[in-house]
């Protein structure tokens, strides 16, 4: 299974709009190296849900449902989307300043490579986020 951190501004599409619609195509990436990591991605591996923007939070964790795809929303067919499900909320977000403040975190692409908006995360960095955000508090 592979780990991974997602980033999207809640105002264009946030968690809440993920828990709502029960699944959505994570597309209009338009990096090279982001989209790299996305077709990287495979059927359930976990993905942690940052809000970027003013909040700069883990707020959630969602479900990889399928293999990268052309995506739609693109003119040109180089770029990729996947699928994915919400799998939990945190019981409390985990903010940028904390991830900061973690030793065993100065190493992730979070911390040192800010700009993308999709990244993978070691297995113990995955969990030690969601420990830092009281674990699962629900389904989402």
């Amino acid at each position: 299974m592979g780990y991974w951190l997602a980033k999207s501004d809640p105002e264009t599409y946030g968690w809440s709009d993920l828990v709502r619609d029960g699944k959505t195509s994570w597309d209009g990436v338009r990096n090279y190296k982001a989209r790299n990591y996305i077709r990287a991605m495979k059927p359930g591996d976990q993905v942690l849900f940052y809000h970027s923007g003013e909040e700069k939070a883990v707020v959630g964790a969602m479900t990889i449902l399928s293999e990268a795809y052309t995506d739609r929303t693109a003119q040109e067919e180089i770029w990729s989307a996947i699928d994915v499900a919400p799998a939990w909320t945190l019981k409390n977000p985990v903010s940028l300043s904390q991830i900061k403040a973690e030793p065993s975190l100065s190493g992730i692409h979070l911390v040192r490579v800010p700009r993308l908006s999709v990244m993978p995360l070691e297995k113990e960095h995955f969990q030690t986020i969601l420990s830092m955000g009281g674990g699962k508090a629900k389904p989402a």
